[in-house]
């Protein structure tokens, strides 16, 4: 585990928005954010700097936005292999250094996992009501057809947190479907277990991220299945791009609080007047980058500083 310090020491002047090295294996994808490549027996994942909003990826990024990510999933899996198994390899490490001789930047930014089938559902978890869950209990007092009290505020915390998944879109938006729909999309048996699994995700990394002083409002989880039908955690888990974070201390009914993610950006981007929301994406103002960056560092400081 890297302290924020440390982590902080190890972030790239500029983003690294393209791998500097060559990686001798074959790529499989490049998403909005990650180099996907195969290793026969295994996947590695590698998170650039890169950054969306509004589904479109902008000029420029973050720098060690892609390192802070992987470096908290990486912590929150092994603070949560208790709950769930996950998809990461056991060699990782010598996998990183050893065989593929990745630079210190790129081990930090990459993870060796294994090859699984992804489930066709998102599992998200609410304990509080905001974003897409507060629109919709606006409108019927509902979310993904699950029945909510009357007189809930935004940011209200829920009597108890509600399993809401969705669909898995490959392209455009994930949406909501009740728990019936999604049971008929994995199985009844696979649905019931990765509902129990993300409950139980969710109430450890909620008592954990009470310790640093930070409120988990609701969070997203995928799962993967390998040839025997195990279930294991996979892709990020319980990171600012996954996952609703507020800080406790500015934490108020009936107004959204700031959030540990890019919502600087988006907020930045929300004021322009000349950007339709549609590519090419505008640059960003190094201020705007800078606190981006320190926000990103934050979350991850106070969460790691939080294990005794």
């Amino acid at each position: 585990m890297i302290s924020g310090e440390d982590l902080k020491a190890a972030l790239p002047s500029a983003p690294v928005r393209d791998l500097i090295e060559e990686i001798n294996a074959p790529k499989i994808a490049s998403g909005k954010v990650r180099e996907i490549y195969d290793l026969e027996d295994s996947v590695l994942l590698v998170a650039t700097d890169r950054i969306s909003a509004f589904d479109v990826v902008l000029p420029g990024g973050i720098p060690g936005r892609g390192l802070i990510l992987t470096q908290l999933s990486h912590f929150w899996f092994q603070q949560t292999k208790h709950i769930a198994p996950n998809h990461i390899i056991p060699n990782e490490a010598e996998i990183l250094k050893d065989e593929l001789k990745l630079s210190s930047d790129s081990q930090l930014r990459s993870m060796a996992v294994r090859k699984l089938k992804p489930l066709e559902i998102e599992c998200v978890v609410r304990g509080y009501i905001a974003g897409s869950g507060w629109a919709s209990y606006q409108a019927d007092k509902t979310v993904c057809g699950i029945k909510l009290p009357e007189g809930l505020q935004l940011a209200s915390k829920l009597p108890e947190p509600i399993f809401t998944p969705t669909t898995k879109a490959s392209e455009g938006h994930d949406m909501p479907v009740t728990p019936e729909e999604a049971a008929e999309i994995v199985g009844q048996d696979v649905f019931d277990k990765v509902k129990a699994i993300s409950l139980e995700l969710y109430a450890f990394g909620s008592q954990l991220a009470a310790k640093a002083g930070i409120i988990l409002a609701d969070t997203k989880f995928e799962f993967g299945t390998d040839e025997n039908g195990e279930i294991f955690l996979i892709d990020e888990v319980l990171t600012p791009d996954s996952s609703r974070y507020w800080d406790a201390a500015e934490y108020k009914v009936g107004s959204s609080p700031a959030s540990f993610d890019k919502q600087i950006i988006r907020d930045y981007l929300e004021s322009l007047s000349d950007w339709n929301k549609c590519p090419p994406g505008p640059e960003l103002p190094p201020e705007i980058v800078a606190k981006a960056q320190s926000r990103y560092l934050e979350v991850y400081s106070k969460l790691v500083g939080a294990v005794d």
